[in-house]
């Protein structure tokens, strides 16, 4: 018996046939590398909420956030699961006869099976972690079932001190936090993808007291390499630009008030296999990335780590803060308005 995983029906069927077999493919303008209209799946009114990426086989409605490849736009138009989707997409396209996997992992066996190797007494060689195990073994941060929005002073000096607008600060919703665990701190509400409040981080206004005092304060449990600060906003932005990465939350907000509003925080300087999986997952129509890291030795490391792993995947640009230990929250209004806003790559 043979077998055909996702990953070959990916292959040999591409999301631009899957918009000619439903007669969608003339519905849509070009716009650049992509396709725009209306979305098909939640059927609105928008002429371009709905958008398709040829060259990457995926796509994104940013009204109702739909998104995925081939098979997933196949699901969601027929309502079904993704095996059935694969199935159709296999009756569609002459790929009958062929049983496809659920699991897209199974293959035609064409080598003999061997026996086990008897066991010695070193332990066995552990293979890396893949992303997508690393991700199924990880629990997502769940939406809170509160708001600390009423225990919150917007207008505490420090986010004057910090050159934050009334604007921006009610925008990110942060403020000084008058009770609970994050009392004493800033309190930085903390979204997912989809823009639900998963948590807060707490900043202490300024240098902390004692050396033993965390700078900065998370809640107990939650995992912050689940999460790109400011994701869900920068996808609401144009397509076609580039998604800054930078390392801060204070970056983010000042680089956002300053009008460059598609940029997303790491949390840090590394990127985690959960983060680069909202990059690719979350964005599948940021053609370009942007690093845009703190100049500092964790800032060039992590730079250098970013660009090893990302420049496989997508257009990477790196921008050189010039002096030693800035970073994007220094940047004046000039230097942000001439950063490189690059034009898209085929």
């Amino acid at each position: 018996m043979s077998y055909l995983d996702f990953r070959a029906l990916k292959a040999r069927v591409s999301i631009r046939q899957v918009l000619d077999h439903y007669g969608l493919t003339a519905q849509l303008k070009a716009a650049g590398e992509s396709l725009t209209g209306k979305c098909p799946i939640h059927r609105g009114d928008r002429a371009d909420s709905f958008r398709v990426s040829p060259a990457k086989n995926c796509y994104h409605c940013f009204s109702c956030q739909a998104h995925g490849n081939q098979l997933d736009l196949v699901a969601a138009l027929e309502n079904c699961s993704a095996k059935e989707a694969a199935a159709k997409l296999a009756s569609w396209f002459g790929l009958e006869g062929t049983e496809v996997n659920s699991e897209g992992a199974k293959t035609r066996r064409t080598e003999p099976r061997r026996e086990p190797a008897k066991a010695t007494t070193k332990p066995p060689v552990q293979a890396p972690t893949s992303v997508k195990a690393e991700r199924a073994l990880a629990e997502p941060n769940k939406p809170l079932g509160f708001s600390l929005a009423d225990k919150l002073d917007y207008t505490h000096p420090y986010l004057t001190e910090r050159g934050l607008t009334e604007a921006t600060i009610r925008e990110f919703g942060l403020g000084f936090c008058n009770a609970g665990t994050l009392i004493g701190r800033i309190a930085i509400p903390l979204e997912d993808w989809k823009g639900e409040l998963v948590g807060y981080v707490g900043r202490w206004p300024g240098e902390p007291p004692t050396p033993e005092t965390p700078k900065y304060k998370l809640p107990k449990g939650f995992r912050k390499s689940a999460e790109l600060f400011n994701l869900h906003r920068a996808l609401k932005e144009p397509a076609e630009a580039p998604l800054y990465l930078v390392e801060g939350v204070f970056d983010v907000l000042h680089l956002w008030q300053h009008g460059l509003r598609k940029v997303v925080a790491l949390l840090g300087s590394s990127l985690s296999a959960e983060q680069e999986a909202l990059l690719f997952e979350r964005t599948p129509f940021a053609p370009q990335l942007v690093l845009l890291l703190d100049a500092d030795d964790a800032g060039r490391k992590g730079t250098a780590d970013l660009l090893a792993r990302l420049a496989t995947r997508t257009f990477v640009k790196v921008v050189t803060l010039p002096r030693e230990g800035r970073q994007p929250e220094h940047l004046t209004p000039a230097e942000i308005t001439s950063l490189p806003y690059l034009e898209a790559q085929p």
